[in-house]
């Protein structure tokens, strides 16, 4: 990688992104994603790989198995593009993905954000029983009033914006019946749609608390280093650059809201005209569009898109 004057950031998506076969043509072309996906499958003790490739779908969608699963996809498509494309300026990531975002700026291991990632789906899951909590998206409704909507909604229960995507979508989090009166009072005063998302925690609330609390001494345990590259944090929507900063930040983003929104808004700021979304899907590049439409958005989760975005990022070095 080399310096570039037109300054690239990495994003690394998160849960939601899973797909059976995902990172499956990287690891057949490539030694470097193929060691990346062996080290996971080492370090869980089951075959991530397998399960990443050919499913079960249900069992790809469990907490502690997607949150692992994205991040190698995420890191083995890292370190086949590492080679082909300018240093990044900055990276980010969205919830889970900030874990690869920190992998990338070489503030934690890969090991260590493999273990930890597979523990914080575990606790979160754990956190909350199964039925108790929910989450709903929330289109075309000003941030401001969809936080009324949940304050008006909660009546003594959590009910809190959790995930601040873009202008035009917002995730709103917090016990099941407070984000079902969230979603109907949100219908009711203009939004779009509101439509309750098949999610099997309300993450990015204070219900959440619980597996923060978990996580932390987790983190703890762990060394960090100093970030490469500045990392935009979900929780702040400011910069990282120093070891205990970071983890602070991966601490309260448990149950912080994940301000993506705002995140991206401070890497334009930062003059930033290219976004590369390192993993499984296209969501992030798809929020980017309802950002900032003036702003180039590629995805690399397989060798056609990698190709792609390998040539394009060539020309603007």
């Amino acid at each position: 990688m080399t310096h570039t004057k037109n300054p690239i950031a990495l994003l690394f998506p998160g849960q939601g992104s899973q797909v059976v076969g995902m990172g499956r043509d990287l690891f057949e072309k490539h030694s470097v994603a193929r060691l990346t996906f062996e080290e996971a499958d080492d370090v869980l003790g089951y075959k991530l790989s397998r399960l990443c490739f050919e499913g079960p779908e249900e069992q790809l969608r469990l907490t502690e198995i997607t949150q692992p699963a994205i991040l190698t996809v995420s890191v083995a498509a890292l370190r086949v593009l590492d080679m082909r494309i300018p240093k990044p300026s900055y990276v980010a990531g969205h919830s889970l993905g900030e874990y690869s975002a920190h992998v990338a700026s070489g503030t934690i291991t890969f090991a260590d954000a493999v273990r930890t990632v597979r523990n914080r789906g575990k606790y979160m899951q754990e956190a909350v029983p199964v039925g108790v909590g929910a989450m709903a998206a929330i289109l075309g409704m000003a941030p401001d009033k969809v936080a009324s909507v949940c304050h008006e909604a909660a009546h003594g229960e959590v009910c809190e914006p959790a995930n601040i995507n873009s202008p035009e979508q917002i995730v709103i989090s917090g016990s099941t019946a407070a984000v079902e009166r969230a979603a109907k009072l949100a219908d009711e005063r203009g939004a779009k749609r509101a439509k309750l998302l098949p999610v099997s925690a309300p993450f990015h609330c204070s219900l959440m608390k619980p597996a923060q609390d978990r996580l932390e001494s987790d983190l703890a345990a762990l060394k960090l280093q100093t970030p490469v590259y500045p990392v935009a944090c979900n929780v702040d929507a400011a910069f990282v650059t120093d070891e205990s900063r970071s983890r602070d930040t991966l601490v309260r983003q448990v149950t912080g809201s994940v301000k993506w929104d705002q995140c991206m808004r401070l890497l334009i700021a930062h003059g930033v005209q290219t976004f590369v979304e390192v993993g499984p899907g296209k969501v992030l590049c798809g929020l980017m569009r309802q950002i900032d439409r003036s702003r180039t958005c590629f995805n690399v989760g397989d060798e056609a898109s990698l190709a792609k975005a390998s040539e394009h990022l060539a020309a603007v070095a």
